[in-house]
């Protein structure tokens, strides 16, 4: 039991290693690919590894109700998180996002509790709240008193990839974790095909190694393989035990962006993100209660 745990635990962390590079790779790959390729152009490299393992495993298709929740799944982690993100990348710091997206456990507790029937408690909502406004200062304060256009994107990724979370860990109970993702990148795909064939220029064959290799690490790695390691570890470790090495992500980015992009980080950055990264940890612990049902 305690080396399934641990073989749990280190396949989340390798997950949210991984998610933590999405960022720097969106922000180095976007200035030579552009918003499509990079956004949805992933999606269809992903779908490619994908076919070929349902193909072999001969995997059975999904049911109506199964496939409603594939849906948005679909719409949050395969087409609304990579654009929104692609486009905030365009003007923000990685360390800026990285703050924002330190909001997305709390937001995904929330939709989990909104679809389990349950009533948070106030201290979710006071953590929430405080979170929220910490989150919005900062963006102030970079956007020298407004928000600008990559703030709204960014808020918007966490709402959306929070409702996806929450309805794929539902979903996850009856497909298995990896399946839910997998059947959601097949299920977009086929959309992205035509404006990622028409986005494809002969100028990005002049783009360098890197923006390839952030390219392709978005397609294999972020969009597929990072979430095969965190659903797997939550499935071997918990998801309450596992689900904490979330904390660590918005100080990975932060780390990250400093390592691979060369961007300075001040010590407000960080003092936020302990404020915001504490905030997530007491309102995923607050206590809930059932809403009261009307039925005699």
């Amino acid at each position: 039991m305690e080396n399934k745990i641990k073989r749990g635990m280190l396949l989340g962390f390798i997950g949210v290693v991984c998610f933590s590079l999405t960022l720097p790779a969106t922000r180095i790959s976007v200035p030579y690919f552009g918003e499509t390729i990079v956004g949805l152009g992933r999606t269809v490299i992903a779908a490619s590894i994908v076919a070929t393992i349902f193909v072999v495993k001969k995997q059975s298709l999904p049911n109506k109700k199964q496939l409603k929740s594939l849906l948005i799944v679909a719409a949050g982690a395969v087409l609304a998180f990579p654009l929104l993100t692609t486009f905030a990348m365009k003007s923000l710091p990685v360390s800026h996002g990285a703050i924002q997206l330190a909001l997305l456990p709390l937001a995904t507790a929330g939709f989990s509790l909104w679809r389990g029937g349950d009533r948070p408690s106030k201290r979710y909502w006071i953590a929430s709240a405080i979170g929220a406004i910490t989150v919005m200062i900062y963006a102030l304060d970079l956007g020298l008193g407004q928000f600008q256009k990559g703030d709204i994107a960014i808020i918007a990724a966490v709402l959306v990839l929070g409702l996806s979370y929450a309805e794929g860990g539902q979903l996850s109970k009856e497909l298995g974790g990896w399946q839910v993702i997998a059947w959601a990148i097949l299920i977009g795909a086929p959309f992205f095909i035509v404006p990622v064939g028409f986005s494809i220029s002969v100028n990005m064959l002049q783009a360098p190694i890197e923006a390839w290799v952030s390219l392709f690490y978005l397609g294999v790695v972020s969009q597929f393989l990072a979430y095969v390691a965190w659903y797997g570890g939550m499935s071997l470790g918990g998801i309450a035990r596992v689900g904490q090495i979330q904390y660590l992500q918005p100080f990975l980015m932060i780390g990250f962006s400093v390592s691979f992009l060369g961007e300075s980080i001040t010590w407000l950055t960080i003092v936020l993100a302990i404020i915001v990264v504490l905030c997530v940890i007491l309102g995923k612990s607050a206590p809930m209660t059932k809403k009261e049902s009307h039925d005699k």
